[in-house]
């Protein structure tokens, strides 16, 4: 026979202990919000990037207006006043610093030790990382838009002084600003992504250049079928040969609107995978 279990009462004054509260979903994203401006890169990086855009857009809109009595008719025809709110360059630069900031959003807590305390309070790591990438993609997707609505203005306005300026319900102009607008949320998770699998500041952060600008600036397109058709899973690649422009070239060799923005939804979504494989399955 077993013996009868004995009820002991709470001693007076002693409370019950508490039940541990659940961590919910928006206190994640507090905490992520938190860590992502307490670095100091993340600050660096988007206000100085900022800033050199817009000088980029402003330098290249007073060299087309100063140049433009001296364009060619057939020039002048096929000129698109959008290449100079977001040149090949800048959108370049936007790309590699947004990729860099995403890398060292998770980066810097391996190399801290950060990763601990957090997985520790929040032993699901789904959530953790569904929380900081929904942080960083608001963020770059807030400074997307800054960045192309800017040039945009910048750019226009002196544009505007021959004529030849655009406004925002222009036909072809909201898909170009929404693709300016994108290349920093694309760019930053799939930084985050290549992050966690290296794992090393110096390696994510080239890795992560190379995939994004490097390597699908160095191709020319209407070379080989097979290269445009590899390149074009690129999401600069597909920017710099469509989304740029207002009328895309309809080109067998050229990525088309469709394809270019398949591979926008397509890379932050296999880096943000990645990120949660990586994280679930490694040991801190």
């Amino acid at each position: 026979m077993t013996a009868p279990t004995v009820l002991r009462p709470v001693p007076a004054g002693r409370p019950e202990p508490a039940a541990e509260p659940r961590v919910r979903f928006r206190d994640l994203c507090a905490a992520e919000w938190i860590k992502l401006w307490s670095l100091p890169s993340t600050r660096r990086l988007l206000g100085i990037g900022l800033l050199v855009l817009l000088g980029f857009a402003l330098q290249d809109s007073i060299r087309t207006y100063q140049d433009w009595p001296h364009f060619l008719p057939q020039d002048r025809a096929h000129y698109d006043p959008m290449r100079q709110a977001l040149s090949g360059p800048g959108a370049a630069l936007l790309m590699i610093g947004t990729g860099s900031v995403g890398a060292l959003t998770i980066v810097g807590e391996y190399a801290s030790g950060l990763i601990r305390t957090t997985l520790t309070a929040v032993p699901r790591r789904s959530p953790v990382v569904a929380a900081k990438a929904a942080v960083l993609a608001a963020v770059m997707l807030g400074f997307g838009a800054a960045v192309s609505l800017g040039t945009f203005g910048v750019s226009q306005a002196v544009l505007s002084g021959r004529g030849i300026g655009l406004s925002v319900g222009d036909p072809g102009v909201p898909r170009v600003l929404l693709a300016n607008a994108l290349l920093a949320p694309v760019a930053a998770l799939t930084g985050l992504g290549i992050g966690a699998l290296l794992r090393h500041t110096a390696g994510a952060v080239v890795t992560a250049c190379a995939a994004l600008v490097i390597v699908p600036g160095f191709c020319t397109p209407n070379v080989h079928q097979w290269v445009d058709d590899v390149y074009g899973l690129f999401p600069f690649y597909d920017w710099r040969n469509c989304l740029s422009a207002r009328e895309p070239f309809v080109d067998p060799h050229l990525p088309s609107v469709a394809g270019s923005w398949l591979a926008f939804a397509l890379w932050p979504l296999l880096a943000v995978l990645l990120t949660v494989l990586v994280v679930r399955r490694r040991d801190v």
